[in-house]
């Protein structure tokens, strides 16, 4: 309160000497900030460069819990934000902070903004990055679904799965990258125990290189006749994989009760309904022939 009083009274003075600055937290946990002033700050650890040609739009604001929105425009530079980065989503959402401050005073200062940012927009060397505020993280849906299959994500809190047992989980260095979307590797015999398909519906992780920290979720996993075995990606990785950059590849799970059962042994924290009727089981009659599985009426 005492910094935002500060302010308050040199706004008051008549005669200002403000500007905004923004801090930003990656999800990876890089810090940047910027500045529209002239020449850097530094509070709040952080340091807000002044050569990255950040400005803002008006704050749109609302009492209640409608969403405040903003943009902020600014110039793509490797010292600040990189194409590459925003190409391989390093920045979606990312926290951000913006503060009204006396720059002949940074410990005068107040929050103005807090949230995320949202869609960002490239063109002619700079990019227009939206501002969520805090209230955006209310339109998420709550509770749980209703329905057959498995509503948790393989080893999360939920499905209590642990990735890293073995037989579950491999590393292997990239051998040949196609448009960074399939990837070959050699040698069958490397990937004994990894059946065809044991890892559709999985992640790879790029844990070195250019990529690192990435992941793309894994659409099919094959092995072709001469034992090569191949990885092909839903979208191909906003970064470029190299040779030799380190991968692991985690299983994947299909979200039905009999992979949960068989594959990994995990019925216990099954979060999906098996047995809840269909969508047509009101419409069936009764029959000397089975149950009303909730199956096609044929």
């Amino acid at each position: 309160m005492a910094v935002q009083q500060a302010l308050l009274q040199h706004l008051q003075s008549g005669a200002t000497t403000v500007a905004r600055a923004w801090g930003l937290e990656r999800r990876d946990g890089q810090r940047l900030g910027f500045t529209d002033h002239d020449a850097d700050l530094s509070f709040e650890d952080y340091v807000f460069r002044a050569a990255t040609g950040l400005s803002a739009s008006a704050l749109e604001q609302g009492t209640g819990l409608s969403v405040d929105n903003a943009e902020a425009i600014g110039l793509l530079s490797d010292a600040a934000v990189r194409e590459e980065d925003i190409a391989a989503g390093r920045l979606d959402g990312a926290h951000i902070t913006c503060w009204m401050v006396n720059w002949q005073n940074p410990a005068a200062r107040s929050v103005v903004f807090r949230g995320t940012i949202g869609e960002i927009r490239r063109q002619n060397g700079a990019f227009v990055a939206e501002l969520r505020g805090l209230a955006e993280q209310l339109n998420v849906p709550q509770g749980r679904v209703y329905q057959r299959p498995c509503t948790a994500v393989l080893g999360d809190a939920r499905c209590r799965f642990d990735l890293n047992t073995a037989g579950f989980v491999t590393e292997r260095a990239a051998e040949q990258v196609e448009a960074q979307r399939v990837f070959v590797f050699q040698g069958g015999a490397a990937w004994h125990g990894f059946e065809n398909s044991w890892f559709t519906r999985g992640t790879l992780r790029v844990q070195s290189g250019a990529a690192a920290g990435l992941l793309g979720s894994i659409k099919r996993d094959w092995s072709e006749a001469d034992g090569t075995r191949c990885l092909e990606l839903w979208d191909a990785l906003g970064a470029p994989v190299a040779v030799g950059d380190m991968l692991r590849m985690e299983a994947g799970c299909d979200k039905r009760f009999l992979t949960c059962q068989s594959k990994f042994l995990n019925t216990l924290n099954f979060q999906g309904f098996p047995d809840i009727p269909g969508e047509d089981w009101i419409a069936r009659y009764p029959t000397r022939k089975g149950g009303n599985t909730g199956g096609s009426l044929r």
